[in-house]
Protein backbone atom coordinates (compact mmCIF):
# COMPACT_ATOMS: atom_id res chain seq x y z
CA UNK A 1 0.00 0.00 0.00
CA UNK A 2 1.11 3.45 -1.09
CA UNK A 3 1.01 6.48 1.60
CA UNK A 4 0.81 10.07 -0.26
CA UNK A 5 1.42 13.01 2.01
CA UNK A 6 1.53 16.55 0.81
CA UNK A 7 2.64 19.37 2.42
CA UNK A 8 3.37 23.54 2.06
CA UNK A 9 0.00 24.65 1.15
CA UNK A 10 -1.05 28.47 2.74
CA UNK A 11 -2.30 31.65 1.99
CA UNK A 12 -0.13 33.70 -0.59
CA UNK A 13 -0.85 36.67 -2.50
CA UNK A 14 -1.48 37.10 -6.06
CA UNK A 15 2.22 37.50 -7.59
CA UNK A 16 3.67 35.31 -4.94
CA UNK A 17 5.09 31.95 -5.20
CA UNK A 18 4.95 29.19 -3.02
CA UNK A 19 6.43 25.24 -3.50
CA UNK A 20 4.28 22.10 -2.95
CA UNK A 21 5.89 19.21 -1.29
CA UNK A 22 4.79 15.22 -1.75
CA UNK A 23 6.18 12.16 -0.31
CA UNK A 24 4.96 8.82 -1.40
CA UNK A 25 6.05 5.56 0.86
CA UNK A 26 5.22 1.95 0.82
CA UNK A 27 6.74 0.99 -2.12
CA UNK A 28 9.92 2.00 -4.41
CA UNK A 29 9.49 5.78 -5.76
CA UNK A 30 10.98 5.71 -8.48
CA UNK A 31 8.25 3.15 -10.13
CA UNK A 32 5.98 6.00 -9.88
CA UNK A 33 4.36 8.40 -12.31
CA UNK A 34 3.95 11.17 -10.36
CA UNK A 35 0.95 14.08 -10.66
CA UNK A 36 -0.39 16.83 -9.30
CA UNK A 37 -4.40 17.63 -9.56
CA UNK A 38 -6.19 20.61 -7.53
CA UNK A 39 -10.00 21.11 -6.93
CA UNK A 40 -11.52 24.13 -6.45
CA UNK A 41 -15.12 24.49 -4.68
CA UNK A 42 -17.75 23.55 -6.45
CA UNK A 43 -15.54 22.26 -9.82
CA UNK A 44 -14.00 19.03 -10.22
CA UNK A 45 -10.60 17.93 -9.64
CA UNK A 46 -8.23 19.14 -12.50
CA UNK A 47 -5.02 18.12 -13.70
CA UNK A 48 -2.36 20.33 -13.09
CA UNK A 49 1.10 18.89 -14.14
CA UNK A 50 2.64 15.42 -14.62
CA UNK A 51 6.14 13.66 -14.07
CA UNK A 52 7.44 10.47 -15.08
CA UNK A 53 9.24 8.00 -13.48
CA UNK A 54 12.88 9.43 -14.77
CA UNK A 55 12.20 12.93 -14.57
CA UNK A 56 12.81 13.29 -17.63
CA UNK A 57 9.19 14.33 -19.06
CA UNK A 58 6.79 16.46 -17.76
CA UNK A 59 2.97 17.97 -18.78
CA UNK A 60 1.20 20.87 -17.74
CA UNK A 61 -2.46 22.09 -17.83
CA UNK A 62 -2.65 25.12 -20.22
CA UNK A 63 -3.71 27.34 -17.09
CA UNK A 64 -0.10 26.75 -15.23
CA UNK A 65 2.35 26.33 -18.30
CA UNK A 66 5.15 28.51 -18.12
CA UNK A 67 4.31 29.11 -13.97
CA UNK A 68 4.45 25.71 -12.50
CA UNK A 69 6.95 23.63 -12.45
CA UNK A 70 6.58 19.91 -11.46
CA UNK A 71 9.70 18.03 -10.33
CA UNK A 72 10.87 15.28 -8.29
CA UNK A 73 13.57 13.82 -6.12
CA UNK A 74 14.00 9.86 -6.27
CA UNK A 75 16.86 9.88 -3.72
CA UNK A 76 14.13 12.06 -1.10
CA UNK A 77 10.85 10.01 -2.62
CA UNK A 78 9.65 13.30 -3.24
CA UNK A 79 7.79 15.16 -6.05
CA UNK A 80 7.76 18.83 -5.77
CA UNK A 81 5.32 21.56 -8.00
CA UNK A 82 6.85 25.21 -7.68
CA UNK A 83 3.89 27.73 -8.25
CA UNK A 84 4.92 31.48 -9.16
CA UNK A 85 2.77 34.30 -10.45
CA UNK A 86 0.25 33.01 -8.78
CA UNK A 87 -3.44 34.07 -9.33
CA UNK A 88 -6.15 34.05 -7.56
CA UNK A 89 -7.50 31.35 -9.71
CA UNK A 90 -5.02 28.96 -8.51
CA UNK A 91 -6.81 28.79 -5.36
CA UNK A 92 -7.70 25.05 -4.68
CA UNK A 93 -7.01 22.19 -2.04
CA UNK A 94 -4.12 20.95 -4.73
CA UNK A 95 -3.57 16.77 -4.12
CA UNK A 96 -0.65 14.66 -4.90
CA UNK A 97 -1.71 11.54 -7.60
CA UNK A 98 0.69 8.18 -7.40
CA UNK A 99 1.08 6.01 -10.37
CA UNK A 100 2.96 2.77 -10.04
CA UNK A 101 4.04 1.59 -14.01
CA UNK A 102 6.80 -0.03 -15.60
CA UNK A 103 7.73 2.88 -18.32
CA UNK A 104 10.25 4.87 -17.47
CA UNK A 105 9.19 8.11 -19.77
CA UNK A 106 5.55 8.20 -19.38
CA UNK A 107 3.37 10.76 -18.00
CA UNK A 108 -0.58 10.17 -17.18
CA UNK A 109 -3.05 13.35 -17.09
CA UNK A 110 -6.33 11.65 -16.56
CA UNK A 111 -7.55 11.23 -12.80
CA UNK A 112 -8.06 7.14 -13.70
CA UNK A 113 -4.71 7.17 -14.53
CA UNK A 114 -3.77 7.38 -10.44
CA UNK A 115 -4.59 4.49 -7.98
CA UNK A 116 -3.04 6.42 -4.90
CA UNK A 117 -3.90 9.84 -3.62
CA UNK A 118 -3.17 12.36 -1.11
CA UNK A 119 -5.23 13.69 1.32
CA UNK A 120 -4.81 17.72 0.07
CA UNK A 121 -3.67 20.39 1.15
CA UNK A 122 -5.15 23.96 0.85
CA UNK A 123 -3.58 26.65 -1.16
CA UNK A 124 -5.24 30.23 -1.18
CA UNK A 125 -4.34 33.21 -3.36
CA UNK A 126 -5.70 36.37 -2.48
CA UNK A 127 -6.26 39.18 -4.85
Amino acid sequence: QVQVVEFGGGLVQAGDSLRLSCAASGGTFSNYAMAWFRQAPGNEREFVAGISRSGRHTFYADSVKGRFTISRDNAKKTVYLQMDSMKPEDTAVYYCAVRPTENINTYYSRHSDYGYWGQGTQVTVSS
